[in-house]
Order: C-alpha cells, then structure tokens, then sequence
C-alpha cells in the first residue's frame, strides 16, 4: 500500500517557462511527516518547496510550510507568491476572492491577486516592517570574500544586514559588470560574520540613471540553505526596496516603484516589482510582487508509514 501526494511546479517572478526561480508546491500535505517534507524538497532540489496544510489560526485562508533542500524557513518570497499562484488556479481559494492570507513561521502573510482571481496574472505580498543593522567594516574584507576589491563596492553606501521576516546581507556594488564578477568564497565570508549568525549574501547595483528605479542583483545562499545562487529572492527584495528608499539610491517622494532584475547571470532571468509607500508614522509599506507560470505536475508516491 502507498500515498500519494500531488505537486505543481511552477516558475516565478518570470511570465515564461524556463525563467524565474521554480517552485514545487505538494497541494495538500496532510500525513507528511517533518522528516518527509525535508525529503520531499531534497529529492526536488530546487530552491524552495512548499507544503500546503489546514490553517491553524482563524485569520488565514491555508498553512505553508516551506523548505529548501537543507532546511525549514519561516517566511519566503518566491514559494509565497508561487503557492498563491498555484491555490488560485487550482480553484483551492473561494470563487472570486481577490486576496488570500498564508499562515506561515512568521505569522499571516498577506497576498492579493490581480487579474482574473481564477488565473491571476499578478500577485502582491505584503512584507513587515525592514529593520536593518549596523554598516559593518571592514569593508574590504566584505568585498575580498566576493573576489573584488573595496574600490568594486558602491561609495557611500553602507554594507549591513536587513530583514522583514528572512534575513540577508546587503553588499551594495558599484555596476552590473561587478555584480556578474561577484563570485563567493564561503570560508571567507564566514570569517566576516564572525560570531554573528550566518545569512545569504545579497550583492546589487542601482541602475546609472536613478530614475529608471531599477536595480540589479544577485544572492548567494551556500553556506546557509544548501543554494548555491537563488534566481529570485522575494524575501530580500523587501529590505531591498527600504534599503534604495532610505540611502537615496532610487528617487522617492511618499511612494515608489522599483524592479529588481536577478538570476539573469546563471540564465533563470527574473524580474521581481517592489513598492514602497512611507507611512505617516514614519514607518514603510512594503509589497513584493511578480508573476508566475506553471510547468509541470505530478504524483509523489510514498510507502505507508509503519508503526
């Protein structure tokens, strides 16, 4: 006798095959223990896989669960918008609703559809608060563990940590070149953090002419969550757009637009939107958002678990 559990895959932050980073979604994992979700995403090696289950808290629509081929995360960006994706098409949310929220390690995660709620063609998840820590030096250490030099990192503009639920580290560069240069010496980068907690690495560079509000980046995640590069980084692009906002790297006013293209060097290009609205109580709004496309589906086949 065996289970057997569906799963959808999906490319996100892309609106063509191919592109984007992809996403196996298992659509209902009822049965699974933690053990077999950890298998499940090993045995699908992508960078995240996600598990849908009953909600446990009255104020959201599912549960997600979400894993990569090492560990267990409590909020991402790309299996957020991707699973939404995936409930929505597969008629898992009530007819016509327009906005969904997922019970994730963080807490509710607010999403909301644009487009036909049935097939949404764009999908909107809100982030918390950025909080960043302080600039950390010395620079040319940072720089070194990437093979470039201090003079390859972008003047006046500081290397920190930053977060609204999943953690990173931002190393700003001076262009696009450098950026593709960038290539991460693991042992190095941990001498950097020293006794602080280990997090991806998220190298960038703003656009020549600000007012494109368009950035170019990259994040490595080797030493943390067994990626090597992720295609796109819905997480980080969250403490990414308050990161440009607060260091004046894009022009703002009350409320900005801004695209991050990643995953165009390792050919999986992705184009990931973020908006950015400041608060009258000094705080900042922050949406994440992108489309996403279907691939493939199939059945996983698991033997019964004995007593």
């Amino acid at each position: 006798m065996t289970r057997q559990y569906g799963f959808v895959q999906v490319d996100v932050f892309t609106d063509r095959v191919f592109g984007g980073n992809p996403l196996a979604v298992v659509l209902d994992a009822r049965g699974l223990t933690d053990g077999e979700m950890a298998a499940i995403a090993g045995e699908m090696n992508l960078s995240e896989t996600t598990f849908v289950l009953p909600p446990t808290r009255p104020d959201c629509d599912v549960r997600v669960r979400i894993f990569t081929p090492r560990r267990e995360l409590a909020f991402a960006g790309h299996p957020t918008i991707g699973t939404s994706f995936v409930l929505a098409t597969r008629g898992m949310l009530p007819a016509g609703a327009r906005a969904l929220t997922l019970e994730e390690g963080v807490g509710p995660v607010p999403v909301r559809l644009e487009g036909d709620p049935a097939a949404p063609t764009f999908l909107w998840m809100g982030h918390g608060d950025a909080a960043f820590g302080p600039p950390l030096t010395p620079r040319a250490d940072f720089a070194a563990a990437l093979g470039l030099a201090e003079s390859d990192l972008l003047p006046d503009a500081p290397i920190q940590t930053g977060t609204t639920g999943s953690a990173f580290l931002y190393i700003p560069l001076k262009d696009r070149a450098t950026v593709d240069r960038a290539a991460l010496d693991v042992p190095a980068i941990l001498r950097c953090f020293a006794d602080t907690t280990a997090v991806g690495v998220f190298v960038f560079a703003p656009d020549p002419d600000p007012a494109t509000h368009r950035v170019y980046a990259r994040m490595f995640a080797p030493h943390t969550s067994g990626i090597p590069e992720d295609p796109a980084t819905g997480s980080a692009s969250g403490p990414l757009g308050a990161y440009l906002v607060r260091h004046r790297l894009v022009p703002s006013d009350r409320s900005v637009r801004i695209v991050s293209e990643q995953g165009t060097k390792m050919g999986r290009q992705s184009f990931i939107h973020i908006a950015v609205a400041a608060a009258a109580n000094g705080r900042t709004g922050i949406e994440v958002g992108g489309s996403a496309v279907p691939v493939l589906e199939g059945t996983i086949t698991l033997p019964y678990l004995s007593n």
